[in-house]
C-alpha cells in the first residue's frame, strides 16, 4: 500500500481489494465525500497502484467549465488510445468516436449516444484482451451529460477484467454524476471518505508543508476544517503566510479568502496564465501561451511557478488546477474587466465553434451583432448535434447580453425543455405569455406552454392553451397546422375524440398547401390515428405517405411523429415485433438527440409492447430507466409514466403489492392531469392484478367504470378498450354473466368487422368462459379452440397461455383429462418461461386436479418407468439401451407397454407425461 496517503488505512484497503477484484471480472469503486476531503488523493493513489500492477489505465479529469460541453470526459478517456484500436472499430462506432474526439468533420453530425456507448465498450473490451483495464474518472459530478450517458451505457454491459474508479463530490447543490450500474450490483463499492482525525491531519500538514504545528493550533484547525484536509491545509498555509501562531482569527475566515490567499502566493506574472486556465474548458500549454501573448520560455516559467506553489498540475501539454476550487477562486477574484478581456482573447484562440461563441459572449458588455450571431449559430449547431442543454446556455448568454426578444426566449425555453428541464422551461414561457399581447408570437409561446404542461401535469390546461393559441395564430397557416396537430393529440387524451376528429380534415387540407413535408406527415399521421380509434379501420396509404414525409431531424414532440403513430397502430393491430422495432428506434433517436422529455412517451408504449410480447426483462429495464429519468425531470406526468411502467411489470411478474402501489400512484397523477385515455392504463393494471389473484368482485369494481368511459369517448377500435378481456373474466367469475355477454359480443363483433386477431382471440376466450359458466361445455371447448387458432396470428405468449389455461379447465370438466393435462402443462411451461409467477401457480393448481395421466404411473413397472423417463429426454432407443445396459429391442418392447398403459402414441406425449409427473 502507498505510504504517501495519511490516515486512510480503511480506504487504501478498499482500493487494494478493488484492484484485486478487477483481475477476475468487472468491479467498481466510487470514492465519495465533500470537496477537499481527500478523494482525489486516494483516486490518484489507486491509479498509481493500478499502473504498478500493469493495468491499462484510461483517465479523465472533468472540470466544472466543461460540464456544459458534450463528450469532453469521454474524449479524455480516449486520448491515449492507439489509433489502430480505434480504426479497427465498425464504421458507425468509429464515426461516433471521431465525433467525440472532434476529428475531421464528424462534429457536424449528431453523435449517437448508443453508437458512442457501444464504441467505447468495444474499445475497452479490445484493450481488456491484453490485460486488466481501469477507467479512472476524477470529479464525477462534473462529467458532461453526454459522456455520462455513454459511461452508464458501458457500465451496465461490462464483462471481463475491467474496473471503474471514480471520485464523487457530495454535498448540497452538487450534481450526482453518472449513475454507474454494473451488471452485478454487488461488484461496485461506494466508499465514503470522511474527516481525518487530529493526528492524521497533522500528518498531512507535516508531509505537505514540511513543518509541525502546536497541538492547540491543530485542535483549532480541526474544528474549523471539520477534518477536511484541503481546508486544513489552506488554514495552515494562511498561518505560514503571516497569521499569529495560535490565533486563527487573523487568517482568512472563508474558503474563498483562503483560496485567494493561496493564489496570491503565486508570482504576479503568473496571474494571467492562471486566469486563462480557469476560463478554458480544456486548457493546454499552447492555448495559455496564445491567451497571455507571451513567448514559450516565459509561459513555461509562469506554469513552473504556479506548479511549485501547488496550484497547478502539468501533465504533458495539458494543464489543470490541483483542485477545482482554486480555478473557481481565480476566476471569481479577477476583476470583471480583466475576465472579459481574457475571454475576448480566448475567443480568438480556441478552435471549437461553440466555445468561441461562448468566449465572445463572456467577453462582451452588450449584444453586438457579431456576438449575437455567433451565439445563435452556435446554439443551432449544438442542437443539431444533439446537445439541447448547450444550445439553451448559448441562447441564454445572448439574452443576458441584451439580445432579448420573445422569439429567442421561446427558443431558450424549448431547448431547456428538450434537455430535460421542464420546470425552468415552464417558468420562462409562462413569464413570456404574461407579457405578450395577443398575436402570432404569443400563439407560439402558448403552443410551447401547452407542450410543457401536457408533459408536466395537465392535459386540460394544455388543451386550453392550444385552443387559445389557435385563436391567436391569425392567418399564419404553418402555425395553425402545428397547433392543430398537437391539439388533436391532447383532445384524444382528454376523451374528446369527436372534437379531435372534427379538426383532422381541415388540418390535412391546410398542411397540403404548405411546403413543409414533415408537418404534412404529422397531420396525416394524426388523421390516420383518430380514424383508427373511432373504428374506421387502418388507412395504410396515408400512413405510408406520412412516414415517407417524416424528417426525424426536425425538432418536435415525439408523440406527433409518424413513426410513433405507426408503431402504436402496428401494436394495436397485433404486429408487435414491428411495433417494437419502431418504438426502440424512436427511443434511440431521442437518446441520441438529447430529447429527455420525449423519452417518457416512448417508454410508456414500449413497456406495454414488451409485456404483451412476454419480454419482461427488457420491460423491467426500461421501467427502471424511466423512473431514473422521471426523477431527474421533476414533473408529474413523467413520474406517473414511470410508476405505471413499474407497476405493469410487477403485475405481470406476479408481485401484487408493489404493482398496486405503483399503479395507484400513477392513477392519482393521471387523474389530476385529466387524461382519460392515459388514465385507463393504470386502472387496467390494477384490474389485471385483481384477476390474477382471482379477486373477481374487486376486479369488477376496478374495471367496471372503464366500459362506460370508452363508450363516452367514442372509441370503435377494440384495442382501445384493453380492459375488456380482464373485465369479461372478472364478470364471469363474479356471476354477472349478462354484463360479460355484452362485452364478449362487442369484442367479437368489432374483431370480425376489423379483423383484429387480439379481439378475436380474447373475445373467443371470453366466450369460452361465458359458455362454461352457463354449462355449455361443448360450446366452451369449441370457443377455446377457436381462440387458439386466432392466437397463431398474435405474438402474445402470455395471452395464449391464459387461453390454454381456460381450454384445460374446460377439457377437465368434459372429462378429457389427458388432453386437459397437455393444455395445462403447456400453460405452466409458458408462464414459467415468461416469469409470470401468479399465473404459473394457477395453472399448476389446475394441473394438479387432472388425475388421469398421473394415476397411470402406478401401472408402470420400475423398468418401464426408467425407460420412459430416458426416452422422454429425446434419447434414441439405442442411446437409452446404452445407458441401461439393455438391448435396443428391450427398450422398444418396454416403450410399447408404456404407450399402451398410458394411452399415448408419441414421444411428445411421453414428454408431457414426465412434465406432469414432476409437477
Amino acid at each position: 500500500m502507498s505510504t504517501d496517503v495519511v490516515g486512510r488505512a480503511g480506504e487504501l484497503q478498499a482500493v487494494a481489494d478493488f484492484l484485486d477484484e478487477v483481475r477476475v471480472g468487472p468491479a467498481g469503486l466510487v470514492l465519495e465525500g465533500e470537496a477537499g476531503i481527500g478523494k482525489t488523493t486516494l483516486w490518484l493513489t489507486a491509479v498509481e497502484q493500478a499502473r504498478g500492477r500493469g493495468y491499462r489505465v484510461l483517465v479523465a479529469h472533468p472540470a466544472a467549465a466543461e460540464a456544459h460541453l458534450s463528450y469532453v470526459s469521454l474524449a479524455d478517456l480516449l486520448t491515449d488510445v492507439d489509433a489502430a484500436v480505434l480504426d479497427a472499430l465498425a464504421e458507425p462506432q468509429r464515426q461516433a468516436i471521431e465525433a467525440v474526439l472532434l476529428r475531421g468533420g464528424a462534429v457536424e453530425a449528431a453523435t449517437g449516444r448508443r453508437a458512442t456507448g457501444a464504441a467505447l465498450l468495444s474499445v475497452i473490451e479490445r484493450l481488456a484482451d491484453d490485460g486488466p483495464v481501469l477507467l479512472a474518472i476524477d470529479d464525477l459530478q462534473w462529467v458532461d451529460r453526454s459522456s455520462a450517458g455513454a459511461l452508464e451505457f458501458v457500465a451496465r454491459r461490462l464483462a471481463g477484467r475491467i474496473g471503474v474508479l471514480g471520485a464523487l463530490r457530495t454535498g448540497a447543490g452538487t450534481a450526482a454524476g453518472p449513475a454507474l450500474q454494473l451488471p452485478d450490483p454487488g461488484t461496485i463499492d461506494r466508499v465514503s471518505v470522511g474527516p481525518l482525525s487530529l493526528g492524521a491531519l497533522h500528518g498531512v500538514l507535516r508531509a505537505r508543508l514540511g513543518r509541525s504545528f502546536p497541538r492547540p493550533f491543530m485542535v483549532r484547525i480541526q474544528q474549523i476544517s471539520a477534518g477536511n484536509p484541503f481546508y486544513a491545509l489552506e488554514l495552515a498555509r494562511g498561518r505560514q503566510l503571516g497569521g499569529a501562531t495560535d490565533d486563527l482569527t487573523a487568517l482568512p475566515g472563508t474558503l474563498a479568502q483562503l483560496v485567494q490567499a493561496r493564489v496570491d502566493a503565486a508570482p504576479a506574472a503568473a496571474q494571467p496564465a492562471l486566469l486563462a486556465i480557469a476560463a478554458l474548458a480544456d486548457p493546454t500549454v499552447e492555448l495559455v501561451q496564445l491567451a497571455v501573448d507571451a513567448d514559450p520560455v516565459e509561459v513555461d516559467r509562469m506554469l513552473d511557478d504556479a506548479e511549485s506553489c501547488g496550484l497547478l498540475r502539468v501533465d504533458g501539454h495539458r494543464v489543470r488546477f490541483t483542485h477545482p476550487l482554486l480555478a473557481a477562486g481565480v476566476y471569481a477574484s479577477a476583476p470583471p474587466a480583466v475576465v472579459r478581456a481574457m475571454h475576448r482573447r480566448l475567443a480568438v484562440c480556441v478552435a471549437d465553434f461553440e466555445q468561441r461563441a461562448r468566449h465572445l459572449a463572456l467577453g462582451a458588455l452588450r449584444a453586438d451583432p457579431r456576438t449575437v450571431r455567433a451565439l445563435d449559430e452556435a446554439a443551432v449547431h449544438a442542437r443539431a448535434r444533439g446537445a439541447p442543454a448547450t444550445a439553451a446556455e448559448l441562447v441564454d448568454l445572448a439574452l443576458r447580453l441584451g439580445a432579448d426578444s420573445p422569439e429567442r426566449r421561446i427558443r431558450s425555453a424549448r431547448h431547456h425543455f428538450d434537455a430535460g428541464d421542464p420546470v425552468r422551461a415552464r417558468a420562462a414561457v409562462e413569464d413570456l405569455v404574461d407579457t405578450l399581447g395577443p398575436g402570432r408570437t404569443r400563439a407560439s409561446a402558448l403552443a410551447l406552454l401547452a407542450t410543457v404542461r401536457l408533459h408536466d401535469d395537465s392535459y386540460r390546461e394544455a388543451a386550453g392553451y392550444l385552443e387559445q393559441a389557435l385563436a391567436e395564430a391569425g392567418d399564419d397557416l404553418r402555425l395553425r397546422v402545428e397547433i392543430s396537430v398537437e391539439l388533436q393529440f391532447v383532445l384524444v387524451n382528454l376523451g374528446r375524440i369527436r372534437d379531435s376528429f372534427a379538426l383532422t380534415e381541415h388540418t390535412v387540407d391546410a398542411a397540403e398547401r404548405l411546403a413543409d413535408p414533415d408537418l404534412l406527415g404529422k397531420a396525416l399521421a394524426s388523421s390516420v390515428m383518430i380514424r383508427f380509434l373511432t373504428g374506421q379501420g387502418l388507412d395504410e396509404a396515408p400512413l405510408r405517405r406520412a412516414l415517407a414525409l417524416e424528417d426525424l431531424d426536425t425538432p418536435g414532440p415525439v408523440m406527433l411523429r409518424p413513426t410513433l403513430v405507426s408503431s402504436l397502430l402496428l401494436a394495436w393491430t397485433g404486429q408487435l415485433d414491428d411495433a417494437r422495432t419502431g418504438l426502440l428506434a424512436l427511443r434511440q433517436h431521442c437518446l441520441e438527440r438529447g430529447e429527455e422529455s420525449d423519452l417518457m412517451f416512448t417508454a410508456f408504449h414500449t413497456v406495454i409492447v414488451e409485456c404483451w410480447r412476454g419480454n419482461l426483462a427488457d420491460a423491467r429495464l426500461i421501467a427502471e430507466d424511466t423512473m431514473e429519468r422521471a426523477l431527474e425531470l421533476g414533473t408529474s406526468i413523467p413520474l406517473a409514466i414511470a410508476l405505471f411502467a413499474q407497476g405493469t411489470v410487477a403485475a405481470y411478474a406476479g408481485d401484487p403489492a408493489p404493482a398496486r402501489r405503483a399503479a395507484r400512484g400513477a392513477l392519482d397523477i393521471f387523474e389530476r392531469g385529466s387524461s382519460l385515455a392515459v388514465t385507463v392504463w393504470p386502472i387496467v393494471t390494477l384490474g389485471f392484478v385483481d384477476v390474477s389473484l382471482g379477486e373477481y368482485e374487486a376486479a369488477v369494481t376496478t374495471l367496471g367504470p372503464l366500459a362506460a368511459a370508452a363508450a363516452v369517448m367514442g372509441y370503435g377500435e377494440p384495442t382501445a378498450a384493453p380492459f375488456a378481456p380482464d373485465a369479461v373474466e372478472a364478470l364471469v367469475g363474479a356471476g354477472r354473466l349478462a354484463e360479460a355477454a355484452e362485452l364478449v359480443d362487442q369484442l367479437e363483433r368489432n374483431g370480425r368487422r376489423l379483423d383484429r386477431p387480439w379481439a378475436l382471440a380474447l373475445g373467443a376466450r371470453g366466450r369460452s368462459l361465458l359458455l362454461a359458466a352457463q354449462g355449455d361445455l361443448d360450446g366452451a371447448w369449441a370457443a377455446a379452440e377457436r381462440a387458439l387458432v386466432e392466437h397463431e396470428r398474435l405474438p402474445m405468449p402470455f395471452e395464449r397461455a391464459r387461453t390454454l389455461l381456460v381450454l384445460g379447465q374446460v377439457q377437465r370438466r368434459r372429462r378429457q383429462k389427458r388432453a386437459a393435462a397437455v393444455a395445462l402443462g403447456d400453460a405452466v411451461r409458458v408462464f414459467d418461461e415468461l416469469g409470470t409467477a401468479l399465473w404459473a401457480a394457477r395453472a399448476r393448481t389446475e394441473l394438479a386436479r387432472v388425475a388421469g395421466p398421473r394415476s397411470a404411473t402406478g401401472e408402470l413397472t420400475p423398468s418401464e418407468r426408467r425407460v420412459a423417463e430416458l426416452a422422454a429426454t429425446g434419447r434414441t432407443n439405442r442411446e437409452v439401451a446404452a445407458v441401461l445396459f439393455i438391448s435396443p429391442k428391450t427398450v422398444e418392447a418396454n416403450l410399447a407397454h408404456v404407450y399402451r398403459k398410458l394411452g399415448i402414441r408419441s414421444r411428445a406425449e411421453l414428454g408431457q407425461w414426465t412434465v406432469e409427473l414432476r409437477s
